[in-house]
């Protein structure tokens, strides 16, 4: 679930960086005059897509040129965005009336039509089943007297959706591994946000990180399904059920089957550092964003 910042109060120039994980090294690809937020490595490995101001970019990692992404009508696009797992096309959440009450939509590439998928405000997508039939989500909605956030899954052509997770507090942030058999979430049901996986039908909801000092975010599985990066906030600077912008923050790794975490990356940044999957292709690299007020360009 992303509530994007205004992006005209925030002053911040943006540094979008790729991390090696074989050498422990950060490479600048670009400084940018302007926030930009949810990284993502496209399909073939040429370009790193990201947010910024509502719509989505390509980067070329060749040539360094910027281009826009057709998404449609969908002109006002949350920082939570999935590739199709053929490359054809683009899942985002965000609405065509400018409203922050997000719905999901799939554009087709080279037709720059928009089909809403997720006719429910409040949704916010996180993952598309590599067989290309599935979307994965956070959602607000109704349940008796409450207004629950839980994860739903609902067909990528659009239908009924179903609620995996019923556990009192946030759950967001799903993704599918790789063979499309296991989730990857974050949920607070413990007291601070932690890392689950479930099976894909949301059965065996597993806790994966167990940390007292943290609170960790958006796991995103690399494309080998051996390690999973994630954003982790220090305890006390937000509520467990927080995800800010402009914080203090990490980015930890952990093996796939669990284990002790790893701090890879001390960086100012937040929920647009690393919120969608950014690994590359190869499972090498990831890429994520760090801001710097008033940063040279």
């Amino acid at each position: 679930m992303e509530f994007s910042d205004t992006y005209k109060n925030r002053l911040q120039n943006s540094c979008l960086q790729v991390y090696d994980v074989a050498t422990g090294q950060a490479a600048i690809l670009a400084n940018i005059p302007h926030v930009i937020e949810a990284p993502m490595w496209s399909k073939d490995g040429a370009a790193i897509l990201y947010n910024s101001e509502g719509l989505i970019y390509s980067y070329n990692l060749t040539n360094g040129e910027t281009a826009v992404v057709d998404t449609g009508a969908v002109t006002a696009c949350n920082n939570d965005h999935v590739l199709a797992p053929d490359g054809g096309g683009i899942a985002v959440s965000g609405n065509v009336d400018g409203s922050v009450a997000s719905k999901i939509y799939t554009v087709q590439f080279g037709t720059g039509k928009e089909k809403e998928v997720v006719s429910t405000p409040w949704s916010y997508l996180h993952g598309w089943s590599p067989d290309g039939k599935t979307l994965a989500y956070c959602a607000g909605r109704q349940i008796g007297d409450s207004l629950e956030w839980d994860i739903y899954t609902c067909p990528a052509t659009g239908g009924k959706e179903t609620r995996l997770t019923s556990a009192p507090g946030l759950n967001d942030g799903p993704e599918y591994s790789a063979d499309g058999t296991v989730l990857w979430f974050n949920s607070v049901r413990t007291g601070l946000m932690q890392i689950w996986k479930m099976n894909a039908d949301g059965s065996d909801q597993t806790q994966m990180t167990f940390d007292e000092d943290r609170n960790s975010w958006f796991p995103h599985i690399s494309p080998d399904s051996s390690k999973v990066v994630y954003l982790a906030y220090n305890r006390g600077d937000l509520e467990p059920g927080e995800h800010l912008a402009d914080k203090n923050v990490e980015i930890r790794m952990i093996p796939a089957e669990g284990g002790n975490p790893e701090t890879l990356l001390k960086i100012f940044g937040g929920q647009g550092s690393i919120n969608v999957n950014s690994w590359s292709p190869d499972s090498s690299k990831f890429a994520f964003v760090s801001y710097q007020e008033n940063a040279p360009v």
